[in-house]
């Protein structure tokens, strides 16, 4: 009999003999294996993506080293995939055995990796289609595992030692070309170098990578930037995009990739230089951030993925810490917060991205504040959006004003309109024009009407209402679009006066800033707001404030309109150039008007703005006697009737 500890021994021996034999039957059969596996691998390449994969020669080389040559991947009737020339490598034998792939050194002469989109397909397209038998799809999606289970995959794929040649990444999508060609890409000693190649149809220009990378211990410390003079330019996103962007230099830092206790923790820092964006939806010229850095902390847990609040965004002066989460726990939630902490009201202005906020250029102000916002929405439950923004000011003024000098309000100025980027007829705001109508002289039925319809709470606010902003934000958000504005008197009266019609994210965020410094620095009574505001908006084609409008439409003055023509006037507002669309070929208002008044009247009536006593009379029909009426689609033209609105003398300067 045999005592434990022979036993243990016993099978301590066997454990080694299976080993070794294992190993020898390894090297003594691996090329065959290897020949096997190719012919599996291009067996399930032609059953799964219908693609023609072969390699001309394969071998092994030393222990761990394996050598290829001709390494073709051709999708059928599509463009060849890749094809490497040479490719030698080494895998950690310990890995291999646990079924893990983990390279030690790769090394690659010519060849090409192409992405090609064209009118017969992407050569690509097979490769998009998720496996429903993966287990990275089939399972119920633990964040912080599958994250660090990719992260892990792709790091081990990272060779500790790399020595790449000639591999050109090629992208032609429908004739838009772009193509990054790697020289020279150095891997040793965890010290990265780089030679790269970068040519579309526009330009061609030469980039280094240069840094530390230890795909082992997770960290890294990489910088791009260009090797000739300038900056260096996006590839492919200014001809698919029409999105011009370059930098003069990146620095990505990973400092750490733990995980622990369920959760993932990614730990490093991001910076960029001389940021340059330029799109048409963004702003009408280029947009400059001089100087960005993003130190970050990305927690993933088994149900959320997040940044966490110790993160810290900075450009040019400002800095600030964002917390942004996406939960699933119970209820699908999205979360945003984001403190500015005290800061001189100067060095926020300063730093104002360069062409970003162009009306802003020149403004000084003293003083300091700081900035919270709380934003929380459920996607179960969306009525109960958060969206709390606080600002604290301290001794904030405005000392100067930039382009946009809201003291004009004040004072007489000529306004005119931009419709389309067509500078329009100019207007005169002031006394010295006739149709210009001071507040008192505006029939109240009209101000409380378009007060009603516009912006009910606008004596109370300070520029925004904040529920309406909530329901447009829910809106948007359902719809997966801005659909759904909140625009007030104040906001409307900042985009005429001094900004332009343009659906641009600089001109938003510039009217959002105008507004508040408006309202909340009290440059202009809300009355002479109210006035300005009658006086420039448009009431119809060439028709600008509500002196010319009470002609054009019913040959009065603002102060003698009545309850049903303030009704009509309301109604318009926000489309006057189609007035006419409101009448019928009998010159009578189509049922759909009528209701839009009744609806507005009625909610005047319930919030106690109107008394019944001031319907009295409402049922008499709507009858248009100025120039609109020459306008109308009718069946039957009014001899009388002036042919058309060719003359501007009356409603101008």
């Amino acid at each position: 009999m045999r005592t434990p500890k022979q036993k243990i021994l016993l099978a301590l021996k066997i454990i080694v003999v299976t080993f070794i034999t294992t190993i020898i039957a390894f090297f003594v059969f691996r090329n065959l294996l290897l020949k096997q596996e190719i012919t599996r691998v291009s067996s399930k390449m032609e059953r799964d993506y219908n693609c023609s994969f072969s390699i001309k020669n394969a071998v092994f080389v030393g222990l761990s080293g394996l050598k290829l040559s001709e390494i073709i991947l051709v999708p059928k009737k599509a463009d060849t995939l890749f094809k490497i020339h040479q490719l030698e490598t080494s895998v950690s034998l310990i890995h291999l055995l646990v079924g893990e792939i983990q390279l030690g050194t790769l090394e690659i002469n010519n060849g090409y990796v192409q992405l090609v989109k064209n009118k017969n397909g992407r050569n690509f397209q097979a490769f998009l289609k998720k496996d429903k038998d993966d287990k990275l799809y089939s399972e119920k999606r633990d964040y912080a595992k599958f994250v660090y289970r990719i992260i892990s995959k792709v790091l081990n794929l990272v060779p500790t030692d790399m020595k790449i040649e000639n591999l050109t990444f090629k992208l032609n999508d429908d004739g838009k070309k772009a193509t990054i060609n790697f020289q020279k890409l150095r891997l040793v000693n965890k010290q990265l170098e780089t030679s790269i190649k970068v040519q579309t149809k526009n330009f061609t220009q030469r980039i280094r990578i240069q840094g530390f990378a230890d795909p082992r211990n997770k960290v890294a410390d990489i910088r791009f930037f260009n090797i000739d003079t300038g900056a260096i330019k996006m590839p492919y996103l200014d001809e698919r995009f029409n999105l011009k962007s370059s930098f003069d230099s990146i620095r990505l830092n990973i400092q750490n990739i733990d995980k622990s206790g369920g959760e993932l923790h990614i730990d490093g820092f991001a910076s960029i230089t001389n940021l340059m964006i330029n799109h048409a939806k963004i702003a009408n010229k280029d947009v400059v951030i001089k100087n960005a850095r993003f130190d970050y902390r990305f927690l993933l847990g088994s149900d959320f993925i997040s940044i966490d609040s110790s993160s810290t965004v900075q450009f040019n002066k400002v800095k600030f810490h964002p917390y942004l989460a996406y939960e699933t726990e119970e209820d699908t939630i999205y979360k945003l917060k984001v403190a500015i902490p005290k800061m001189k009201a100067q060095d926020f202005i300063s730093s104002l991205p360069d062409g970003l906020f162009t009306h802003f250029q020149g403004m000084e102000a003293e003083g300091d504040f700081e900035y919270k916002l709380d934003f929380n929405f459920n996607k179960n439950k969306p009525n109960q959006l958060v969206f709390d923004s606080k600002m604290k000011k301290n001794n904030l003024l405005i000392t100067k004003y930039g382009e946009a000098n809201l003291n004009k309000l004040n004072g007489e100025f000529v306004y005119r309109a931009i419709i389309n980027n067509v500078l329009q007829r100019p207007v005169l705001i002031g006394s010295t024009n006739p149709n210009y109508t001071p507040i008192d002289q505006i029939s109240l039925y009209l101000q409380k009407c378009v007060l009603t319809s516009e912006d009910p709470s606008f004596f109370s606010h300070r520029g925004f209402i904040n529920e309406a902003f909530k329901q447009s934000i829910i809106k948007n958000i359902r719809t997966k679009k801005f659909s759904r504005g909140a625009s007030t008197i104040s906001m409307q009266l900042i985009k005429n006066v001094f900004l332009t019609r343009e659906k641009t994210v600089s001109r938003k965020l510039e009217e959002i800033l105008l507004v508040y410094i408006l309202e909340n620095n009290r440059i202009a009574s809300k009355e002479r707001m109210l006035e300005v505001y009658f006086n420039i908006i448009e009431w119809g084609p060439n028709i600008y404030g509500i002196g010319e409008a009470a002609q054009f439409y019913f040959q009065k003055k603002p102060a003698d309109l009545t309850l049903k023509e303030c009704l009509y006037l309301a109604t318009i507002v926000p489309k006057p150039k189609k007035f006419m669309w409101q009448f019928d070929k009998e010159g009578k208002l189509k049922p759909f008007a009528k209701q839009q008044q009744k609806f507005l009247s009625t909610i005047m009536l319930r919030r106690a703005v109107l008394t019944p006593e001031d319907t009295i009379g409402f049922s008499n029909p709507l009858i248009l006697t100025g120039v609109a009426h020459s306008l109308l689609n009718l069946k039957v033209k009014d001899s009388s009737a002036i042919d058309s609105l060719t003359v501007e003398e009356p409603f101008g300067l």
